[in-house]
Parts: structure tokens; sequence; C-alpha cells
């Protein structure tokens, strides 16, 4: 267990110690499968003097957690807070029993809205937990080492939580309060404006208790286990089955209780401090912690189905029965200290499917020590202490008093964030567990490959994964995932293959050395949706001719020619040009992106004469890349001819210069041959005084933890709210073409653009570092579609936040 970073609050030093006293409470953290972390606060975080005393709920990405934005404040105690399975809604629950659902605003990191609310007068909610939406993926244990993502990756059976008609999984959740009641709240099917969700409540067993301590888990069928303890050592433990249903008008909760159990503890433990499930999607296993005089007790119980044997007198005399069986809870091991429990966290699942599944029990307690367990002995295989993490002026402000208050594993269990009870936040790296669940085992190529494939297929952020590579594997890893991918169908490339290159691009930008590869594959990313984008503007000019498309014809012309053609209008008379046609407004609209694509040719031509051999990416290299260049110069080309004005824009030397035409002849003869010819070469070499090379990959400066920055730090990195730490500020460098411009001005990653010096208010991501225009301006179709398909995440896959420079902090409202 390795402390990567620490954040900080900022401390006021003309107040006394006594004071901080009033920044203490119950902090919650939580990690969602996208790696941005939920977490409360007793007070704001830029307030030092604690007169925002109450709850406050914050979000940032744990690669700048120094950019932390405010959700909400609550005049009551914000108890529970849970993400949904994909990452985009946040639960928040409170002791009066209300409880919220959170989204992005228009997929903002900083800009937050309320989708719902349903109360529970009086009820105290101390558990929550969304819905299942069915869809599991694992890692076939005996099929590892296969290439093929098909055999190596399978869909795992797994029923939704809440069904409508066609089996269609319910967006909703299931909470669990203080007086044994258990809420559902769902969304209407069919979609209502007016009343959005549904609400309903029953009791857990027959007869309403008082409980201290909760957890739920998945059932495979589509049910949830429930675990309830009333905090008193002497009674059970108990379970329950829980269903919910839906109509059109309702729900229905339905509650069945399991068997329960005690805990083998004596008399020197006398309180249930926490419950949790091995895992969220195995409802097998179970960790109960009890604190007492003489220290903590860890058990973890097993449930299990059991032959019971029946008497012969009741047993079928004309056919022997099957055995009867139910299921009841085993002890399976124990581990005690001398001190008390604060907190304990599981995985969330399950990345193999060997069984049982191997996975962590991380524990904290209350002198400052956090202990890795395994689940099957709760063996100590790896331990840390938060004093650590102090700084030594830590000390000097008393903060010896600072205690774990949560903690929560990342979807991969590769991190593990820790929450004190100040609202400061500490971020370990773990080593994956080993299969046959013996212990960590340190990140190799293999098994880093591995977690990257999978966050492929599942569509999870690798973020987690990234921060456990070594350098010196980083190449290694982009072999072996190129090679894999290469080897996989050509429908299933073409499925992930956007995804693929972004996590590429971000493998190959934690070097200094792989910048420009990086800046290459982010180019062929957008090179691909630009020529997905254009080709989708075609449309064939006889209905009869389906099967083959403006698209396809201009790709048979372009290949069929047994020599390459060269020469562009040549191309342009075996195309029919009633296929090519699009709306005047929509071209013009498209202006900024057939000027990127101009220059894209422009840039990669002249950086022909400097290519050397040398290993990784390189995209003048790539000739299907190339091709898709030569296509889109035709398309251009024909565009022109219906709308000149929407023709990119050139500097020239020469005044006959035909740009367009020069640039095809060249680029086709780099198709040509795998090697370019010296004739070639000269002809590149003399491009820059013929026109002018604009810039275009342009250094984006980014201070994130996941940059070369980090390995040239002393670890663990301290890092405080609201201040961005220059030591981890990190400029590319990208070696200019010689003879091309440089420029100092912003550009929109997104619309290729010229923002200014410094523009005000733009969007970042948080990953990257890239900006793009914060409101489109755009109104034709095309535009708005280009538009929308970054407004999930920018290109690198990364999370928007807003970014603006006159704020005074970076605090959102």
């Amino acid at each position: 267990m390795d402390l990567t970073y620490a954040i900080y609050r900022k401390h006021n030093s003309k107040l006394l110690p006594d004071f901080d006293c009033l920044h203490e409470g119950k902090t919650l953290c939580v990690v969602s499968s996208q790696n941005i972390i939920a977490f409360t606060t007793r007070t704001e975080l830029d307030d030092t003097t604690a007169k925002t005393w109450g709850s406050h709920v914050y979000v940032a990405d744990l690669n700048t957690p120094w950019h932390s934005h405010k959700v909400l404040s609550s005049v009551s105690v914000i108890t529970s807070i849970e993400w949904d399975l994909s990452g985009h809604k946040l639960l928040v629950a409170d002791s009066y029993g209300n409880v919220a659902l959170w989204t992005f605003k228009d997929y903002i990191l900083n800009d937050w809205t309320c989708i719902g609310t349903a109360s529970f007068p009086g009820e105290l909610i101390i558990s929550a937990a969304f819905f299942h939406n069915g869809k599991k993926i694992s890692l076939v244990a005996e099929k590892k080492d296969s290439v093929l993502y098909s055999e190596k990756f399978s869909h795992v059976r797994f029923a939704p939580s809440v069904r409508h008609f066609g089996n269609r999984a319910v967006e909703g959740c299931l909470v669990i309060s203080t007086t044994g009641m258990v809420g559902a709240i769902a969304a209407h099917w069919p979609r209502d404006a007016t009343s959005p969700l549904l609400t309903t409540s029953e009791s857990l067993g027959s007869i309403r208790h008082r409980i201290t301590a909760a957890d739920i888990c998945y059932g495979k069928n589509g049910h949830f286990l429930v675990a309830v303890s009333s905090g008193d050592v002497r009674m059970p433990v108990q379970c329950y089955r829980v269903s919910v249903t839906q109509t059109s008008d309702k729900c229905q909760i339905t509650s069945q209780a399991l068997p329960s159990f005690f805990l083998q503890a004596d008399q020197h433990y006398k309180e249930v401090t926490e419950l949790k499930f091995v895992l969220k999607e195995d409802a097998d296993s179970l960790v109960v912690a009890a604190n007492g005089d003489s220290g903590s007790l860890i058990e973890v119980w097993e449930l299990l189905e059991k032959p019971v044997p029946v008497h012969k007198l009741f047993q079928p005399k004309a056919q022997p029965a099957e055995p009867y069986k139910t299921v009841l809870w085993q002890h399976q091991s124990h581990h005690r200290t001398p001190v008390a429990v604060t907190s304990i966290t599981t995985c969330k699942v399950s990345v193999t499917s060997t069984l049982p599944p191997p996975s962590y029990v991380i524990v904290s307690f209350s002198d400052g020590t956090i202990h890795c367990l395994l689940r099957d002995s709760l063996k100590q295989f790896a331990s840390t202490s938060l004093s650590m993490a102090w700084r030594e002026d830590d000390v000097k402000r008393h903060r010896l008093n600072v205690t774990i208050s949560s903690m929560d594993l990342t979807r991969l269990s590769s991190a593990l964030v820790v929450a004190d009870n100040k609202g400061q936040i500490y971020l370990y790296r773990i080593h994956p567990i080993s299969e046959q669940g013996t212990g960590g085992v340190p990140v190799n190529v293999s098994l880093a490959t591995t977690l990257l494939e999978y966050c492929l297929v599942t569509g999870l952020d690798w973020w987690d994964a990234l921060i456990s590579i070594r350098p010196n594997m980083l190449d290694a890893v982009c072999d072996r995932l190129t090679d894999n991918f290469n080897k996989q169908p050509m429908a299933v490339q073409q499925y992930h293959y956007v995804t693929y290159l972004s996590l590429k691009g971000a493998l190959y930008r934690l070097t200094p050395a792989g910048q420009q590869r990086a800046a290459d594959l982010t180019a062929l990313l957008m090179l691909h949706s630009v020529s997905t984008a254009f080709k989708s503007l075609l449309r064939p000019s006889d209905l009869v001719s389906h099967d083959k498309g403006p698209a396809e014809s201009l790709q048979a012309v372009m290949g069929e020619s047994a020599p390459i053609p060269t020469d562009v209008d040549k191309v342009l008379l075996h195309l029919e040009a009633k296929e090519f046609t699009v709306e005047p407004s929509t071209l013009q609209s498209l202006h900024q992106l057939i000027q990127w694509v101009a220059d894209l040719a422009l840039n990669l031509l002249a950086r022909l004469p400097e290519q050397r051999k040398t290993t990784g990416y390189e995209l003048v290299r790539d000739y299907k890349a190339v091709n898709t260049l030569r296509e889109l110069l035709v398309i251009i080309r024909i565009w022109g001819l219906l709308r000149p004005s929407c023709l990119p824009v050139f500097v020239r030397s020469v005044e006959n210069l035909d740009v367009l035409a020069l640039l095809f002849k060249l680029l086709s003869r780099l198709v040509q041959s795998p090697e370019p010819d010296d004739n070639l070469i000269d002809e590149c070499c003399l491009l820059p005084s013929q026109v002018m090379i604009p810039p275009l990959n342009i250094s984006t400066s980014i201070i994130a933890i996941t940059s070369p920055a980090l390995f040239y730090q002393t670890l663990p990195i301290h890092l405080e709210y609201g201040v961005e730490p220059d030591n981890l500020l990190f400029v590319p460098e990208i070696t200019p073409i010689e003879g091309a411009i440089t420029t100092d001005q912003t550009v929109d990653t997104i619309r290729h653009i010229f923002l200014g010096h410094q523009p005000l208010v733009v969007k970042q991501c948080c990953r990257c570092g890239g900006k793009a225009q914060l409101q489109s301006c755009m109104r034709t179709a095309a535009m708005r579609a280009w538009d929308q398909r970054w407004a999930r995440a920018c290109r690198c896959g990364g999370h928007w936040r807003v970014h603006n420079v006159s704020a005074t902090h970076t605090y959102s409202k």
C-alpha cells in the first residue's frame, strides 16, 4: 500500500488549535466507476472559521482532486451517499429521511442538477444502493491468456433488480433506515414529467426494530440481500431477501427473512459497528466488526446451502427424493486487534470469474492504521498508517486527533481512497490480488494489459489502472495492447476503435518521450471522427443502391485502380456528383473541420523528411489513416465545387498553386511505397516554402496526477484544496515542424477554432487539459451532432469541468 497523495484543508494559523474541532464530523466518501469521488464535510472546504457548519457534499476527479466542486449543502446531517453503476448519478440521503438524486448538468463535473427527490419522514437513512442494470462482464479465469476478447471476457448472467415491459431495467434505488424500514424509489415507466419518481416503503421484518449498521448487495436473480444489526453483539445479525417489482403506477416491496447468526464474541465485545458484504455482486460472504474494551473483532461469515437429513418415514416410498436443502450462515475466519475499528471497505466487483472470487477486506482502526486482509483467512499481508501522510507542520497544528472516518476502493480495486474526520482525502495504490487469493501481486505487463482491456470492454474508467503502471512498462504494455487489438475480428475492432485510441493515447501521455505519439493518436481519433461525420452526410441518389452508398463507391474508386490515382480531378470523373450533394449552409458550418483536415495533411507531409524509424505509433506511417485523409480531400474537392467558401484557406507564396491537388498527389505517392523515395522527400521539403504550415499539435499544459511529472515527485504528494500544485505542472515538448508558424493562442480541441490567448470561461478536460467552448453557436444539424459527439467526455475520455479564469477560487456555487 503506497500513499500517492494526500490533500488537506486550508488552515487558519490565527485561530486557536481548539477551533479545529469545529471542522470535524463523520465524513463519508464513495468512488464512482468513472473515478470521481463524492465526499461529505462538516464545513465548506474554503471555510477556515467554521461559519458554514452543517453538512456539505463535494465531488472531485481523482486526477485533479484540488478542484473539488460542491454539489449541495444541507442543514441536516447527510448519512448516506452512493453512486449508480454508470457513475453519472449520485444519491444523497440525510437524517430527516430526505433522499435526493443528482446528476451532471450537460456532463459538466462542477455543474450539478437535482433530478428527483423522495421523502421518508422521521427516518434516518443509513444505507442505500441503486438498482442493478443487469450488465456484468467477468474475466474467464481459464482463458485469461486468450487473445480474443470474446473468449477472455464473458457476459455473466445477472438479472436486473427491477424490470418493466420487455425485461428492461428500471432506474431507481433502495434505502434502509434505522427503524427497520426499507424504501424503494423508482423512475416512472412510461416517463411522466409531472411525477418522475415512484416511492414506496415496507418493514424489513415482521416488526420494526432499531438498526445501527446495514449493508446491501445484489443477488444474481435480481433480488437484494440486506444484512442489518442492532449494534448489540448479544443480538443476531439478521438478513433479508428483498425484491422490488414495478407496475405502471406503483412499486411493491417484498421482504423475506433469511437465517441469522450470532457473532462468536465474548463479553469483552459490546457493539457491532460495521457490516460489509465481501462483494457487492456476491451475496455469499459478510464481514462483521465489533468493538469492545479489549479492542475489536472482525469475522467473516459465509452463506452456504447444505442438505438436511430427513427421517425415512417422511421420505416418499416410490422413488428416492432429492435431499432437502436449506441455507445457513457458517463462520469462516476471524481477526482480533487491540484497537477499535473505525471503517471497513471491500471490493465492489470481482474482475475474474474465479470461485470464490479473490478480494480484499480493508480495515481502518482508531490509531490511524490501515490493514489489508485476505478474504478467506483474514490474514494481514499489508498495512500502513495515516501518520505517514502527515506533513511536518501537522504536529504544530495539533492534528494528532485526526482519525479515519470512511474508505472506498476504486472499481478495479487498484486504489484506495481514505477520508478522515476533517474531510481530507488520502489515496493509496494497492497491488491487485492474486487469483489464488494469497495476497497482492506486483503489476506486470500481462496483468496491466488485461486490466486495460477489461476497461475497454466494460466501459470503466482506466485512471486507477494507469497509476499502477511503472514507467519502464509503458512501451511493452502499449505493444501488447496493440497486438491483441489487431487480432480481434473486424466488427469488434470497429466497435471499440475510438475507446482503444483514447486508451492508447492516455498510456503514451504518461511519459515525456510519448507526447508526440499521443498527439498522433489524438489526431487519428479526430480524423476517424471527422471521416465518420462527413460520410454520414452523404446519401445515395438511387434508392435501389442501398448496398453501396457514396462512401463505399469512393473507397472502391480509390482502391480498385491498379495504379493508385494521384490526380484528384480524375477521381471525380468516376463518382456520381449527386451522391455527394450537401446543403450549402451545412457545408459552410463544416468549414473549421474542413480546414483542420487540410492542416493535418500539410503537417504530415511537412514532417515526412524528419521521420525516422522509431518504436511506437506514427500517424504518417499509418497508411490506412493516410488513405482516409485522401478520401476526405476528394470529398472536400467536390464540396468546394458546390460551395467555394467552404474550402480551406491557405497562405501561399505561389499565386496559382492548387494546394488541395498537391496534397492529394503527395499523399497518394506516400501510399504507393512503404518507404518514401528521394523525390517525394524533396517535394515535401519544398512544401513549407510554397504554403504556410499552420500549427496543429499545440502543447497544452496540464496539472494532474497522471502526467510525466508524477514520476519525478517524492511520494506522498502534499496537496491543498483549491490550490493547483506547481510541482505537477507539465508542458509537453512537441518538436515544431521546420518552417511552421507558432502561436500561443488557445485552440478549441473539439471545434478546431482559436479561442484567444487566455479565454475567460471554457470547458477543460480533467485528464489531458484540453479546452473547448462552453456553448456552441452552430445552428446546423451537422454541427450540433458533432458537438453532441463530445458532450459526454473529451477526446481522451476525460470529464469536462468549467474553467473560469476570473474566479478567485475553484469551488463552484
